[in-house]
Order: structure tokens, then C-alpha cells, then sequence
């Protein structure tokens, strides 16, 4: 089948997936039983008033056409203002977003570079100390809350060795450089643990096959090995791997930015969260599931381009 092709009829796929995930998002935040002018306005808020600002907020209309309006919203990106800072809420998602990206970019490059090459390490001396202690060191990585490396880092490593800022965001570089090494720092550490394990399982089950014995039989050394055939056929699932965590780069991480005061996306989700902002997080909750349904059609084209024996269909 034709590329073109392909993509076109996969994204014709994506639209009853698209409208599937627009209808659980209109059930979580309209059928929840909570009345988002109530909680707006309060507990002690009189029946009136509260009449009022779900007339406002267009919340008394039907819900066939409360539907309607997240289905557009998925399409033309318009998500209407916030309820909290009556501004647009694409224009608030544009300016999160380049905070986001300096952040979770370079901390994505890192970590993931970083672990593919630990895997190759561990994997070429699979079994022996070397493996066995970046396994130890991984697993503990994973074991700690992603809270208390915030906490630890922030405390001893900016207030009180001073070696980098604890909060605070500057926009245009290299403004911003010295307010997100400590963040990315943790979030490399963050990452690390989880990436290597995957990666490394994924090169040691290619290891075992019959073509990695086919190979050694002809006399290649155990590097030309790993490099050259290994490391290539292991690539499908590391690009599934890698390519469906970067939407979620653009969306920030929640904790990271809150703690370090980044004016991103993450910090913008908390935010509407505590304000009772529901068009903010309906926005960002479409923003994700669109995603990650975009980046999975890039993932399958991809497939063919390191692996020729992959046929779109």
C-alpha cells in the first residue's frame, strides 16, 4: 500500500476513536455528579445565583450539544476561555508549551540517550558486575517517589549548596538555562531507571535468537554483533518506546513544574485543577488523548523505515 495512502486511511481511523475518547471526557467531567457552578461558587451560594452561572457558562444547554462542543473543540483546537482567568485557552496552551519544551526536551534527549547506551553496555556484558550493579542501580531508581527526589534535590542542592536555582522561570535563552538544569537533572534521574530496564530487556531478547547464533557462527565479534544486527532489529519497540512519551513532553509534567514555579503546561493543569477550571482540563485532557493517537500513527510509519520487512496495510 501506498504511504500516502496508509496515512490518510489511518487517520480516517483515528476520527470514531477520536469521538470514543471526546464522549468518556464528556461523561467524566458532565455525568461526575458534581455541578461545576457549585463548586465555583460555593456551598453557600443561593439556587439563583447558581442558576445563573451555569446559564453563563452555557451549562443548562442539552447535553447532546455540550457533546457537540467537545467534539469541535478536539477538531479546530478552540476550547474557549478559562473560567478562571477568562482568557483563551489555546493561547494559554501556546504560552505553556515553550516553557514546557525547555524543560522535558532536553531531559528526554538525555535520558534516553543516555539509557540506550547503558543497555548496550549491560547487554555486551550481560551476566557479569557491570550488569548486575546498573540492574540494582535502576531498580532502586524506580523504587523512590518522584516526590522525594524533588524534595531532596531542591533542599540540598539549591538552598543549601547554592549550586542552582530553586524556583522561578525566565522566558528566552539562555534566560531560562540556569532555572532548568536542577529540573531536568531529576528528571534524567527520574527517567533512567525505567528506560534502561526496558531497553535492556529488549536487546537481551533479540540476543537469544537464532540469527545472533547465526551470526556469531560466521565468526563476527560479539561488538559487530550487538551493533550491527542486534541493536537494529531491536529498534521497533524502542521506537514505540520513545515516540509515544513525546506528546507527553509538550504537556509538561505536573510535579516538576509546580515545585520549580515553570510556567508550563504541567503547572497549568495544577492550577486549573485547584481553580475548579474544567475547560482548561477538558482542553489538556483532549490535547493528550489527541496525542497520543497521532504519535501512534507516526510510530507505525516508522516501522517500515527501520524495518524493511514491515508492510503498511
Amino acid at each position: 500500500m501506498n504511504t500516502w495512502s496508509y496515512i490518510i486511511r489511518r487517520l480516517l481511523y483515528t476520527i470514531p476513536i477520536i469521538l470514543g475518547v471526546c464522549l468518556i471526557i464528556f461523561a467524566i467531567f458532565n455525568l461526575s455528579g458534581y455541578d461545576p457552578a457549585q463548586l465555583l461558587l460555593g456551598k453557600h451560594a443561593s439556587a439563583k445565583q447558581i442558576a445563573e452561572v451555569r446559564h453563563e457558562l452555557g451549562l443548562d444547554r442539552p447535553l447532546v450539544e455540550q457533546y457537540l462542543d467537545i467534539v469541535k473543540s478536539a477538531f479546530t483546537f478552540d476550547f474557549g476561555r478559562s473560567w478562571a482567568t477568562k482568557q483563551q485557552i489555546i493561547e494559554m496552551i501556546k504560552e505553556g508549551a515553550i516553557p514546557s519544551l525547555t524543560l522535558t526536551l532536553p531531559a528526554f534527549l538525555i535520558s534516553t540517550t543516555l539509557s540506550i547506551l547503558l543497555a548496550i553496555v549491560v547487554s555486551f556484558f550481560r551476566g557479569k558486575a557491570i550488569d548486575r550493579a546498573l540492574v540494582i542501580i535502576s531498580v532502586s531508581l524506580m523504587s523512590i517517589p518522584s516526590l522525594a527526589y524533588i524534595l531532596f534535590f531542591q533542599k540540598f542542592f539549591a538552598y543549601e549548596m547554592g549550586w542552582f536555582e530553586i524556583s522561578g522561570y525566565e522566558h528566552g535563552f539562555p534566560y531560562f538555562v540556569p532555572y532548568i538544569i536542577l529540573p531536568v537533572i531529576i528528571m534524567v534521574v527520574l527517567n533512567l531507571g525505567p528506560d534502561l530496564r526496558y531497553f535492556r530487556t529488549v536487546i537481551l531478547d533479540d540476543i537469544y535468537q537464532d540469527y545472533v547464533r547465526t551470526a556469531r557462527a560466521k565468526g563476527l565479534s560479539e561488538k559487530a554483533v550487538l551493533l550491527k544486527h542486534v541493536l537494529k532489529n531491536s529498534l521497533i519497540p524502542i521506537i514505540t518506546y520513545v515516540i509515544i512519551q513525546i506528546p507527553f513532553l509538550i504537556l509538561g509534567t505536573l510535579l516538576l513544574e509546580s515545585f520549580f514555579s515553570i510556567p508550563g503546561l504541567g503547572g497549568l493543569t495544577v492550577k486549573a485543577v485547584f481553580d475548579n477550571d474544567f475547560p482548561v482540563i477538558k482542553a489538556m485532557t483532549i490535547l493528550s488523548a489527541m496525542g497520543y493517537i497521532i504519535f501512534t500513527v507516526i510510530t507505525d510509519i516508522l516501522y517500515t523505515v527501520v524495518d524493511p520487512r514491515v508492510r503498511l496495510k
